[in-house]
C-alpha cells in the first residue's frame, strides 16, 4: 500500500527539492540550492513537500507580502516577504519528472490552498508558462496578464485565485 505525506519543508529535504527543481525548470529558470536552502528556513510553512513511500516527488514553495509585484526578482530570496501578509506569491510548482501525469500537482495544489485558507491569506498569485495557463485554471485561477517578468528568459503569464 502507497503512503503519501504532504508536509512543511525541513531543512534535510533542499537538495532533494532541488534536484526536482532542476529537472522541472530549464537553465537560469530554476532556483539554485541557496534559494531552496533559503525559502525552507524563512517560511517552511509556505514549503510544501509530498512524499510517497518516504520519497519526496515534488513540492510548492511560496511568499507572502502586502502587495504583490510578479516580476521583483528580489522577492525569489524572499526580501520583502512577511509571512502575516494576506498575498502569497508562490515561486515554485514541481513533480518529479518520473511522477509527472499522477495528478500529483494537483494533491499538491488543492493541499497547499487548503493551508493558505487556513492561514487567513486572500489571495494566491503565480506565474507560469503558456502551455501550464489551463491547468491553473482548472485548479481555479485567472488569468491575470503577460508578465513584465522574463525570468530565465521565457515568457510568463501571471495568475490569481482569490481565497
Amino acid at each position: 500500500m502507497t503512503q503519501t505525506t504532504l508536509r512543511d519543508a525541513v531543512p534535510r529535504d533542499a537538495a532533494r527539492c532541488f534536484e526536482i527543481e532542476s529537472t522541472a525548470y530549464e537553465g537560469d529558470e530554476a532556483a539554485t540550492l541557496a534559494k531552496i536552502v533559503k525559502r525552507i528556513e524563512v517560511y517552511p510553512q509556505g514549503f510544501l513537500v509530498l512524499e510517497i513511500d518516504g520519497e519526496i516527488v515534488g513540492f510548492i514553495n511560496s511568499g507572502c507580502a502586502d502587495q504583490v509585484a510578479m516580476s521583483d526578482s528580489a522577492f525569489k530570496e524572499l526580501v520583502g516577504h512577511d509571512p502575516a501578509a494576506p498575498k502569497v506569491v508562490i515561486m515554485s510548482v514541481a513533480v518529479a519528472p518520473t511522477r509527472q501525469g499522477r495528478g500529483f500537482s494537483k494533491l499538491l495544489m488543492a493541499e497547499f490552498l487548503r493551508r493558505m485558507r487556513a492561514a487567513g491569506k486572500r489571495e494566491v498569485h503565480l506565474m507560469c508558462k503558456q502551455r501550464h495557463i489551463e491547468l491553473y485554471r482548472r485548479m481555479g485561477y485567472d488569468y491575470v496578464k503577460p508578465s513584465a517578468s522574463n525570468h530565465g528568459g521565457v515568457s510568463w503569464h501571471e495568475m490569481i485565485q482569490r481565497l
